[in-house]
């Protein structure tokens, strides 16, 4: 639960050796720019070195081009070509050119051959006219329709003999239309429309030529393949081109990405007369090295700041994290990655995440499958969530070890549990009404311990802060716990074991002095802090405001608490969509039964995964995360040519 330490960078040097230091800085792929104003209060006297970025046109217009060719151009290292921007411009527009006109030219033969496709297509059904469709569509007095009709439609129109422009003329037909043509007068042209269209006739654009349908489809037929073989030929000449010009491409497209980014550096620089100044930040071990790099630049200084000195310019974070906790930095950078000085959460989540993934999805038989299904998720696809749901179906082939389900069969572990405890059948069976209780309030439980860590994690992340004021007095807070775990402890000794636990000393210590705590924990935080005005406004306003702030805090504990009741919940679901299974496969017969248990299976692992993923998610995010984790830090994002 770290981030990498990080040094601020403070760049000051002649204007002339600008693009040396950028270089530098550049090609380190460590250093991520700030903006000067950040780290100066007083840059009034200062001007941009350059508000444009210059590369971004020629780029983004060689880029669009090449990107129509459906032609991939990996990046390579070009530190050793130095072209100048003219060059580069020229070479862009040019290239862009080219490879547009080229590709302007495959496009015009493929529509013309996806028209001409369609006009095939359309015009075989109406090969049974021995009219020119021109002399047809060009009719004064009457409009014609082509299309196909549904068979049963055509039988319907019996009802209509009595209007005689309702009438469609059969042309060809396949297994479920007939396709022809209709016509009506222009006077009753909407009315025979409407007719038609309530008859759900769909109409098709038919091209309007000097010629028979029987004429057309031919000249179309000898048509397709000559535009064809066009295609063919002009795809040749793309292919020719780009062939030639690859290397060249390459080179210029890797040096005009280089100098973007690059570029992002310039944009941020200030000049002050001669002099210019670069700021931000780097990892703490690339620091020196880069350090030593930029001295060697003759007019140039450097200075190097821990950045727990300056906090109060929000320091990048980059996640560090160890094995387990690595693939949830998913998840922690979906919620927002957390401040320099605060804590990361990806450990804890990777733990909790795991723990109650498994409880939920409880089943040895689909928990192996989910983890092979996330493995091959990550290794072939590379998909982020893969890695997730490995550790998680091993998670759940645990737990469901422990409750005795593989696959739905609840007592398929029975003889193991016999060899290796002595019992007759497994000692925990989910759907008795005792279960059930001791599952929902086990589920309690854990909601319980981890509400308190999470408020523990607040406390120390509040002191690593050094907010005082938060870790003592805060909902979240040490009065926080005392106050939770006083009421929580308190309920189960009254209730469940019999103990006299709500004394007066008890309630007014335990419960009553932690409350006044954190109903006034503005004022006595600003007073820790050594702020002269701690006193609010208005004492009487105060209370108002808080009172009803108290009885939100009050709720959250509980709703936090009560959401827990959905690890049980689900726990119970598994166990009853699989009986649900068992049932439909028993009813099949003997020999739909094992593939109705294998689709089974499969419908229930698919849909628990999604359902129980997202579940724990909230669990995370809503009932853990908002007690001691903000998630308001700034990534940190080099600037670095990604080279393929």
């Amino acid at each position: 639960m770290a981030v990498s330490t990080m040094q601020a960078v403070n760049v000051i040097g002649v204007v002339d050796d600008i693009d040396d230091v950028i270089s530098v800085l550049g090609e380190s792929g460590v250093f991520h720019p700030d903006d000067v104003p950040a780290f100066y209060s007083d840059t009034k006297n200062f001007t941009h070195l350059q508000t444009k970025n210059i590369y971004a046109e020629p780029l983004t217009n060689l880029k669009a081009s090449i990107g129509l060719t459906k032609r991939n151009f990996p990046l390579i290292d070009v530190s050793d070509f130095n072209p100048s921007f003219e060059e580069m411009e020229i070479f862009a527009t040019k290239t862009a050119k080219e490879i547009d006109a080229l590709v302007d030219d495959r496009e015009f033969i493929t529509e013309q051959l996806i028209e001409a496709k369609e006009s095939l297509n359309d015009t075989k059904h109406f090969v049974g006219l021995g009219v020119e469709t021109e002399k047809l569509l060009t009719l004064k007095y009457l409009k014609t329709r082509f299309g196909r009709l549904p068979k049963e439609s055509y039988e319907k129109l019996s009802a209509y003999k009595d209007n005689p422009y309702v009438d469609f003329t059969i042309c060809t037909e396949d297994k479920s239309h007939y396709w022809g043509v209709y016509f009506a007068p222009v006077d009753n042209c909407g009315e025979i429309d409407r007719i038609f269209s309530g008859l759900y006739f769909e109409k098709c654009d038919v091209l309007g030529v000097n010629d028979t349908p029987r004429v057309h489809l031919q000249k179309l037929q000898e048509l397709v393949p000559k535009l064809e073989a066009k295609l063919a030929d002009a795809q040749k000449r793309l292919d020719s081109y780009l062939d030639m010009h690859a290397e060249r491409i390459t080179r210029y497209l890797s040096k005009l990405e280089e100098l973007y980014l690059y570029a992002k550096i310039r944009t941020k620089a200030l000049q002050y007369n001669r002099s210019f100044i670069i700021v931000g930040w780097v990892p703490t071990e690339f620091a020196k090295p880069l350090k030593r790099r930029l001295k060697k630049i003759s007019s140039v200084s450097v200075e190097l700041s821990d950045a727990k000195k300056e906090i109060e310019k929000s320091p990048p974070v980059k996640l560090k994290n160890c094995f387990l906790a690595k693939p949830f930095e998913f998840y922690t950078e979906m919620y927002g990655v957390p401040k320099y000085n605060e804590i990361d959460p990806s450990l804890f989540i990777a733990i909790t995440y795991i723990i109650i993934f498994g409880i939920m999805f409880a089943d040895l038989g689909q928990g192996i499958c989910l983890s092979i299904a996330g493995l091959l998720m990550w290794k072939l696809k590379k998909m982020k969530i893969g890695k997730i749901l490995f550790p998680c179906g091993i998670s759940s082939a645990v737990f469901g070890t422990s409750f005795g389900s593989v696959f739905g069969f609840e007592h398929l572990l029975d003889p193991m549990y016999k060899a290796l405890f002595g019992l007759e059948e497994k000692p925990f069976e989910v759907m008795t009404s005792d279960s059930i209780i001791t599952i929902l309030l086990s589920a309690v439980g854990i909601g319980v311990l981890l509400v308190i860590v999470a408020m523990s994690l607040n406390v120390y992340s509040s002191c690593k802060q050094h907010n005082i004021g938060q870790a003592l007095f805060s909902p979240s807070g040490v009065a926080g716990i005392v106050f939770y775990s006083s009421v929580i402890f308190g309920t189960v000794g009254q209730l469940f074991l019999g103990w006299n636990v709500f004394s007066l000393p008890y309630i007014l210590g335990m419960i009553v002095l932690p409350y006044l705590l954190i109903f006034f924990s503005e004022p006595l935080s600003n007073l820790i802090a050594g702020e002269k005005d701690w006193k609010p406004e208005s004492w009487g306003g105060y209370i108002m405001e808080h009172l009803i702030e108290s009885i939100e805090f009050l709720l959250e504990y509980v709703t936090n608490t009560v959401s827990f009741l959905r690890v049980g919940a689900f726990v119970l679901v598994h166990a009853g969509m699989m009986m649900v299974v068992f049932v439909l496969a028993e009813t099949a017969g003997a020999i739909a039964y094992w593939p109705v248990i294998v689709l089974g299976n499969a419908f229930v692992m698919v849909l628990e995964a999604l359902l129980v993923s997202i579940q724990v998610l909230r669990l995370e995010y809503y009932e853990m995360f908002n007690r001691f984790y903000s998630g308001e830090g700034r990534p940190y994002e080099p600037i670095k040519l990604n080279l393929d």
